[in-house]
């Protein structure tokens, strides 16, 4: 699996939106790719940035922020570099965006307090926090896969759909207007608390609220995006080498079981 091209993995304004240690998915990656023999490369995509890095890199990170660095992510992203952003995951780069990032990418997100700021329109969704009196979503989370495309893959590669488990903790309630859900809430709150839908996908890119965070405790996900990342730079179908994740299907198991919550078969 070894090759000279490296894998560049782009993080997404590591220094405004790192807010709940979501770089974890970044070192994920790094990690389950360097263990195949892999070459990485981290680029910060940040307000040094020009436009064109978001065409230049093979996978896209990105995490949450509280309000204040949310809209001046959103204030740097307006322009060529909001299209550059824009174009890679349109153009099929895989990504997994978490927390406040997804917002981003909606068409709007209105804070509990302030104005209302403008995202990049990828996803067909908006976000509005209901006010700084309402009550947090906060706690672990059990989703199950219903981003059709996303699920067939992982039916192909693991000859099952195993259920998602994170932990989510925001006050925006985000509603999706033709965005596909990312999933459906088992144990949670999701999107809204209301509609039993968590996250969106669109292309080969995750948006959710799961941190905690998402990809170590679901590495199933890391091996879909690093598959995905290795077939668009090379032009060719890729089969990754299996890892031995004895550990984490542990932890999983101890975590549904914590939860009262039977994967399915």
């Amino acid at each position: 699996m070894a090759n000279g091209t490296p894998l560049k993995l782009g993080w997404l304004y590591p220094t405004l939106m790192s807010t709940y240690g979501d770089r974890g998915n970044l070192t994920c990656l790094q990690r389950r790719a360097e263990w195949r023999g892999i070459a990485v490369e981290v680029v910060a995509l940040d307000r040094d940035s020009p436009a064109e890095a978001f065409a230049q890199v093979d996978v896209i990170v990105g995490g949450g922020a509280q309000d204040r660095q949310q809209e001046l992510v959103m204030r740097d992203l307006q322009g060529e570099k909001g299209a550059g952003l824009k174009a890679a995951l349109d153009g099929g780069t895989p990504g997994v965006f978490t927390c406040g990032s997804p917002q981003l990418l909606g068409h709007y997100y209105e804070p509990g307090v302030g104005q209302r700021i403008d995202g990049l329109g990828v996803l067909d969704l908006v976000s509005v926090h209901p006010g700084p009196d309402a009550d947090r979503c906060i706690g672990n989370m059990v989703l199950k896969i219903t981003a059709s495309r996303l699920a067939a893959d992982l039916q192909k590669m693991l000859g099952r759909v195993p259920y998602v488990i994170g932990f989510e903790n925001h006050g925006g309630r985000t509603k999706l207007q033709t965005a596909e859900p990312f999933a459906q809430v088992i144990k949670g709150y999701g999107n809204n608390g209301e509609d039993g839908t968590e996250g969106a996908f669109q292309g080969n890119a995750i948006a959710t609220y799961s941190h905690g965070p998402l990809l170590p405790k679901n590495p199933f996900l890391a091996d879909w995006m690093l598959k995905k990342a290795l077939e668009r730079q090379r032009q060719e179908e890729v089969n990754l080498s299996p890892l031995d994740d004895a550990w984490a299907d542990q932890g999983r198991v101890m975590m549904l079981n914590r939860l009262g919550v039977q994967e399915s078969a």
